[in-house]
């Protein structure tokens, strides 16, 4: 009995060589729709589906595939007589090959099309005919990823056939893909943060260098069906990127996406090291750069324009990891080629996340991103910020969120001088991020809090070592000691009534 493949693909790379090579190999190819037509158009010898069925294609080629003739050749066991012996009765010939790729559902996800027209993607026959095969892998060769048409023809030309070990792997392909593709389905029709059952579509885009240390292993996913900053970037040089390298790149390019003015961010370890605004991109780095010059050393950059040459030849004075911004001039860009191993990033997309994950042992905490800052500001103290204040207040305020709590951000001048974060008692914070801030200046420091002040001792602290001005959310049982330590030495303070912490 002459061997069958049916072929059934919207991605149609590489297919006309796969498909000569099945007619060489003797097979019998069936196919429908549009991929029929372009076999047919190439001179390949092909039966179309409904040629086996007996049925024509109906409701605009809503239903072709589904069918006994089709799903009984794909599903009928080999080794089973009763099995062979049923399709035999019905004249239904085993199908020995199916390659099906779906409909592109992901891909039209974010392109401003209609419900209706998102509904016309959902492939219903090629996630049936995938699925049929793929349980029946000791028999049914399935191929749905392109890059195995190349492993299925070898083995084919080697052994007459494909081993089970290949046959298996490619029906695990079929499910991780249609539990992939069902769940982008299900997030488009519910559109639902928290879902009964949390699904998700990530491909893989890369293996990574390593994980967090050399010996853990990393690769990187991006969502199918939500865009991000950190989705689809354009790698324009440099080496490898680490597990770390991209959890840094994340958190700095959200650094600077918070503000509208001219914005540099520098990350180290997973944490901000230097933040600042400026009238042009090179003051906002020279800015940055001065509050921490240690910790920026192999450190990420981040910008929220774009970058020029100027700006490069000051980057390529020390040594950084990665700079990544939404553009470079051709003129950056040639200046850090002077450097092989510098990872040169370019962001096509916005800051996106609605909700954010952390991984549990055995579970997963699911919350909606800390994307708000607080616009009922009430000054709680006899004493009122200047504008000045005001203004450089709110710009640590929305720094300090990014900063691991207990987190403390001292600033001025839209230039971020201390950060102290990831202590256990918020009074160690103060102290670190105002030490690191007096090293540099000591006029009109301002100190932002993630979270509000459990005793008095940070006011007293910050008041004692020049801190001109305190913003904070204020909810403790104690916030009237804080506010008096204020009042007496007329120094204000605002409560946001938001805290920000960061975990």
């Amino acid at each position: 009995m002459q061997k069958q493949a049916l072929i059934s693909v919207s991605d149609k790379s590489n297919l006309l060589e796969f498909a000569k090579f099945l007619v060489e190999q003797d097979y019998k190819i069936l196919s429908t729709g549009g991929t029929y037509k372009h076999l047919q158009d190439n001179g390949i010898e092909v039966t179309e589906v409904k040629d086996v069925t007996g049925f024509p294609e109906i409701l605009d080629g809503r239903v072709k595939s589904l069918h006994p003739a089709i799903h009984g050749g794909i599903m009928a066991r080999r080794s089973d007589e009763n099995h062979m012996a049923t399709i035999a009765e019905h004249g239904i010939n085993p199908i020995d090959i199916v390659i099906v790729n779906l409909y592109p559902f992901f891909e039209k996800m974010n392109t401003g099309l209609s419900e209706a027209e998102m509904i016309e993607f959902i492939d219903i026959g090629g996630p049936s005919m995938l699925r049929s095969s793929a349980k029946n892998f000791y028999d049914v060769t399935v191929v749905t990823d392109v890059n195995d048409y190349e492993v299925v023809m070898n083995e084919i030309r080697e052994n007459g056939s494909t081993s089970i070990e290949t046959r298996k792997l490619c029906a695990g392909k079929v499910f991780n893909l249609t539990s992939a593709y069902d769940a982008a389905i299900s997030t488009y029709i519910l559109g639902e943060d928290f879902p009964q059952f949390l699904e998700s579509s990530y491909e893989k885009v890369m293996d990574l260098r390593y994980g967090e240390n050399p010996h853990q292993k990393a690769a990187y996913y991006v969502d199918k069906t939500k865009n991000g900053a950190m989705k689809d970037f354009e790698y324009l040089q440099g080496k490898e990127l680490s597990f770390n390298n991209i959890r840094d790149m994340d958190l700095a390019y959200k650094v600077v996406s918070e503000f509208e003015e001219i914005t540099c961010c520098a990350v180290k370890h997973s944490t901000p090291c230097g933040v600042a605004i400026g009238d042009n991109i090179l003051e906002a780095y020279e800015k940055a750069y001065e509050c921490d010059p240690m910790s920026i050393f192999g450190g990420i950059i981040a910008f929220n324009r774009e970058v020029d040459g100027k700006t490069a030849v000051e980057l390529n004075k020390i040594f950084l990891e990665i700079v990544i911004a939404p553009s470079f001039t051709e003129e950056a860009l040639e200046i850090f080629k002077q450097k092989k191993n510098l990872r040169i990033i370019k962001v096509k997309n916005p800051v996106s996340d609605k909700v954010t994950y952390v991984k549990v042992d055995g579970g997963l905490i699911v919350q909606s991103t800390d994307n708000q800052f607080s616009t009922d500001l009430k000054v709680v103290t006899e004493a009122q910020p200047t504008d000045r204040q005001m203004t450089d207040l709110v710009f640590a305020q929305k720094i300090v969120k990014w900063v691991k709590s207990n987190a403390i951000v001292v600033a001025t001048n839209g230039q971020a001088y201390g950060i102290g974060g990831g202590q256990t008692n918020r009074i160690w914070a103060a102290q670190q991020a105002i030490a690191r801030a007096k090293e540099k200046v000591e006029e009109d420091l301002v100190l932002a809090s993630d979270a509000f002040f459990p005793f008095r001792d940070v006011a007293d602290f910050a008041a004692e070592n020049g801190i001109k001005a305190i913003i904070q959310p204020g909810g403790s049982i104690k916030d009237q000691e804080s506010i008096d330590a204020c009042n007496e030495r007329e120094i204000p303070m605002v409560f946001t009534g938001m805290r920000h912490f960061m975990h």
